[in-house]
């Protein structure tokens, strides 16, 4: 069981509960390869069919092909006609397989990762596997997907490697963006030579790209405040903040909303300014020991990035683990230890495997024409020791 996500599964469709919070839809929401499911009869439990094309034409009393025209956006149909098809789709909650249009097509899609090296960060490993994990299923798809790394943090490197995207065979990107004028330039590029682009875990505003396929990390950062503020149950004394880099929209984010809510329900806790540790734990190991000597007052910690390992060490070589309510980012081999442990209280997770899905999911709906692509919600899931999956 988990705190904020109940799942079940059947044969060949997932579905998901999730509870309302930070803003999320209350009620049922579905996995991204959950398809043509009414939610009204899933949230009973009963025996469900896909809904197929053939229930649209009857629902809506037409031909397959007059719905086949509609749902492609073809001229032949009357406007009252496609009224009809399309009040038969709402109803009956149809969406299109759009792998399956693929190969009745014969289409082609070419699409490109762009993520940070993994090698110091566990997280990023993750995720790059899950892009080759998605590729290898895609591919007799027509769905032709690769993974390009460049150094993290470094903008220049990142834009570098957009610009070496060769635009005439990538048809869409995914990047997970470092926030600088030098990106947003080269993502901007992109989208000026026709290719299509989504940031994935971490954004690039003002730029052109289409959407985001990440977590609210505004909200993230609201619950990992409460979550510290509530277990220190009216402590006093200081808390830090350990992110990878301010020049990342999802650390900066998870700030924001870190520092709102202490600021607001909890203004008893002194908030030390952000360290940097590069989401590299050879940075964080030194950071955190310097910060436990600096500061005998730390009770609570919020780490926004990666590089837990290195906290963790500093922080149960000096004894004071289970003194600090930490809360930490990504459920990887070695948080997944400190919750066990006792040395972090709660880990604020996200799932790569359904964000690399929604990315390629969003890239084809785009570069299909698709004008009602709707911005992927990717869920927060928290864990502690007693719900480790």
């Amino acid at each position: 069981m988990h705190p904020l996500r109940l799942a079940w599964s059947t044969d060949r469709t997932r579905r998901w509960w999730r509870l309302p919070s930070c803003g999320l839809k209350s009620g049922v929401e579905f996995d991204e390869r959950t398809s043509n499911i009414d939610p009204a009869i899933a949230s009973r439990g009963d025996v469900v069919k896909r809904v197929t094309v053939h229930d649209v034409a009857a629902e809506a009393g037409v031909s397959l092909a007059t719905v086949d025209r509609v749902l492609n956006g073809r001229s032949g149909v009357t406007t009252a006609t496609a009224a009809r098809v399309k009040d038969a789709v709402e109803r009956l909650n149809y969406r299109r397989d759009l792998f399956a249009a693929s190969l009745a097509t014969g289409r082609e899609y070419r699409f490109q990762f762009v993520v940070p090296s993994g090698n110091a960060n566990t997280f990023m490993g993750n995720l790059g596997r899950a892009v080759e994990e998605e590729a290898e299923r895609l591919a007799e798809q027509r769905i032709l997907v690769s993974v390009d790394h460049y150094v993290a943090f470094d903008e220049v490197s990142l834009a570098e490697r957009l610009a070496a995207i060769d635009t005439e065979r990538v048809r869409g990107v995914a990047v997970v963006a470092v926030d600088t004028p030098r990106v947003k330039e080269a993502v901007d590029a992109l989208v000026l030579a026709g290719v299509k682009v989504v940031t994935i875990v971490s954004d690039v505003i003002p730029s052109l790209r289409s959407h985001t396929i990440a977590i609210n990390n505004i909200c993230a950062g609201r619950v990992a405040g409460t979550l510290i503020g509530r277990f220190l149950g009216g402590r006093e004394g200081e808390v830090a903040l350990v992110s990878g880099s301010m020049a990342l929209r999802d650390h900066v984010e998870r700030r924001i909303g870190f520092e709102q809510v202490l600021l607001r329900d909890f203004p008893h806790l002194q908030i030390l300014s952000p360290s940097e540790g590069r989401d590299d734990s050879g940075v964080t190991r030194p950071l955190m020991r310097r910060m436990l000597h600096d500061h005998p007052r730390l009770i609570g910690l919020y780490s926004i990035g990666a590089g837990n390992r290195g906290i963790i060490d500093a922080m149960e070589e000096s004894g004071r683990a289970r003194d600090i309510v930490a809360v930490a980012h990504e459920l990887t081999i070695h948080s997944r230890q400190a919750l066990i442990s006792g040395s972090f209280d709660a880990v604020i997770h996200q799932n790569v495997t359904a964000e690399v899905a929604a990315a390629v999911r969003v890239l084809k709906a785009l570069c299909d024409g698709q004008a009602d692509v709707v911005q992927p919600g990717i869920p927060i899931d928290i864990f502690f020791r007693d719900n480790l999956p």
